[in-house]
């Protein structure tokens, strides 16, 4: 049976698309079943990230409102042996949709993948509680900024409120200079980190074309591909962008404030 992740935010614009897509694509090269779940209503992006906009037929509102099966929603994406993506509504229709009708539709795919990863919408209101119905786990996605974590902060007290646990931090687009220390967001959210993404120009070109930063030989690539490698269990050194020397040495032979050691 599939472990299901949510990737949240609170805050829109962190680039949790981002990391479940290139997530998603990790597992997929790795040989895993995974599938793609499209949450965000009335503002779907993955099926652009994924360059498949123009042949989709069906939507996940579609599968729970009875017009089709969820196997003819869900779609295989060309390229990506393993990797399969079940769309959001382009319309209101799926607004109405209720956390039990998520619950019950995902509670049936699970046992045909290894990794399912929901991408939750952006805000904190219905379309959150939907994304976060079916998951077992949640990766918590900020940007070293102020307004991000705060974001962060209210979003894991909802996670929490929800019966959901199990958290992790992935700290994204980590800039030379950021307005917040990485420290310092571990320590204000206390999670364990999954990961650490830097700022890479790369990651737009290849949503422009839509691939994945891990088909580039590029700082984000490799970053993203060890959150990959650190959710099947192994054994990864954190590397933290832009770092001192000094804290390096402390981050590969120690610990990260409060993440996990590797």
């Amino acid at each position: 049976m599939g472990k299901t992740y949510v990737v949240t935010s609170g805050k829109g614009g962190v680039g949790k698309s981002t990391v479940a897509l290139n997530l998603a694509y990790a597992l997929a090269c790795d040989g895993r079943k995974v599938l793609l779940v499209d949450m965000d209503a009335g503002l779907r992006s993955l099926d652009l990230m994924l360059g498949a906009q123009n042949e989709l037929v069906f939507d996940l509102s579609d599968v729970l409102d009875g017009t089709c099966d969820a196997d003819q929603a869900i779609f295989p994406l060309r390229g990506r042996p393993g990797l399969e993506l079940l769309p959001a509504s382009q319309n209101s229709a799926s607004l109405n949709l209720r956390p039990q009708d998520i619950r019950a539709m995902l509670g049936k795919l699970k046992d045909k993948y290894d990794y399912i990863f929901i991408d939750c919408p952006a805000g904190i209101e219905r379309g959150f509680r939907n994304a976060v119905a079916a998951a077992e786990s949640a990766i918590l996605v900020v940007t070293p900024d102020n307004v991000s974590i705060r974001g962060a902060e209210r979003t894991y007290q909802l996670l929490t409120g929800e019966g959901l646990n199990d958290v992790m931090l992935v700290i994204n687009r980590i800039g030379r200079r950021p307005a917040v220390s990485t420290d310092e967001c571990i320590a204000r959210l206390e999670l364990p980190v999954l990961g650490f993404i830097p700022d890479d120009p790369m990651v737009g070109r290849c949503q422009a074309r839509a691939k994945s930063a891990l088909q580039e030989d590029c700082p984000a690539g490799d970053a993203l591909e060890r959150l990959a490698l650190r959710l099947l269990g192994r054994q990864v050194r954190y590397k933290i962008p832009h770092d001192s020397l000094i804290h390096r040495f402390k981050t590969h032979f120690g610990k990260v404030s409060h993440a996990k050691a590797d």
